[in-house]
């Protein structure tokens, strides 16, 4: 009784307990430095799941989500049994026995982990309003751990309250109900963890907070948006208003089709004006003159001006003192021809 006593306490199982998700592996170490055993059984709940000989390793199981790995330089003195695909079923004692010398007990917990949720889309509230969020962590075991960050900063737990419900699969479901007071923007998360998770799960949700300017002459609250949507509005009215005026004045100052036509037929027929008006032709009329642009768009800008000029009908006055000027001035105007520029001159009488 001594002799066994003092053999088992040279086997160690490690670790003495572990904590794992439902589907992660879970891996125990037994080792022993008494180098004369013979066979390693190892037990869940108390069932004998896997054997290994010293002298022949692991032997052949009927469970597929069990084996064992050698320690490498321990001389198949330590083994790590794994068990794969963890269930709930699986949670309980595992047992290392070196059968006829000693044997040592650990302890699985194998946890669920389930959802969480914060419900509800993104905010957009006004600064100063109060701001109610709720979370859902659903299907857990143990019962979860929730907890509130805004901005990655941890929120109280005075400041939000938690129910917790369980369903008929011994699973988890927490409620909790958080309310912020609008300050500035920022994200809202909501974490749930039970203690086999390396990192929490977690749900976030946005929170845009829009400024307000307050008129202090009377209760009226103006969001700001709201004023700069309204300016927008008002500056595209303004630019269309202005934009009819400029096309309206410049259809008035062009002239239409029709009158162009009537002041050509008027101008460049001027043997026809004289038999209408029954004037006379100044005969120093000379049809050789300037040709440059210049003088072309001037001619051009005399005509669109003269659009609305309506020829009337002169008397014909005839005197000897007229014919005598008549006379005279187509010397003037062959001496002139010579010595100046060409110069177009039309005089009706």
């Amino acid at each position: 009784m001594l002799a066994v006593e003092g053999v088992g306490a040279k086997v160690k199982l490690l670790p003495p307990t572990l904590t794992v998700v439902r589907g992660e592996e879970a891996r125990f170490t037994c080792s022993t430095s008494y180098t004369h055993w013979t066979v390693m059984v190892w037990m869940l709940n108390g069932t004998a799941v896997l054997t290994i000989s010293k002298g022949t390793g692991v032997l052949p199981s009927v469970n597929p989500n069990v084996t064992a790995e050698e320690t490498p330089g321990t001389q198949r003195n330590s083994w790590v049994f794994v068990l794969k695909n963890t269930e709930r079923h699986n949670q309980g004692p595992v047992t290392c026995d070196l059968q006829g010398i000693d044997r040592k007990t650990a302890s699985l917990f194998v946890q669920e982990k389930g959802s969480v949720t914060v419900f509800g889309d993104d905010r957009l509230v006004f600064k100063g309003q109060s701001v109610q969020f709720e979370c859902k962590a659903a299907g857990w075991y143990p019962q979860p751990t929730l907890k509130w960050q805004v901005n990655d900063k941890k929120v109280s737990q005075g400041e939000y309250n938690i129910s917790s419900e369980e369903s008929g699969k011994s699973l988890f479901t927490v409620t909790s109900n958080l309310s912020v007071t609008a300050a500035m923007s920022s994200h809202v998360d909501c974490l749930a963890s039970v203690s086999g998770l390396s990192t929490p799960l977690k749900s976030s949700v946005r929170l845009t907070v829009v400024a307000e300017v307050v008129q202090e002459g009377g209760d009226c609250t103006v969001p700001l948006a709201v004023t700069a949507s309204l300016s927008a509005l008002l500056l595209l009215l303004l630019l269309c208003i202005c934009t009819v005026l400029w096309y309206r004045q410049r259809r008035q100052a062009k002239p239409s089709p029709q009158e162009a036509i009537r002041f050509d037929q008027s101008v460049g027929g001027r043997g026809p004006v004289a038999e209408v008006t029954g004037g006379k032709v100044n005969l120093g009329y000379s049809n050789e003159g300037p040709t440059d642009p210049v003088y072309n768009e001037l001619i051009m800008e005399t005509r669109s001006q003269m659009d609305f000029v309506t020829f009337r009908k002169v008397p014909d006055v005839v005197s000897s003192s007229s014919l005598s000027l008549h006379s005279e001035s187509q010397a003037q105007v062959c001496l002139s021809e010579e010595s100046s520029k060409n110069v177009r001159r039309i005089t009706t009488v």
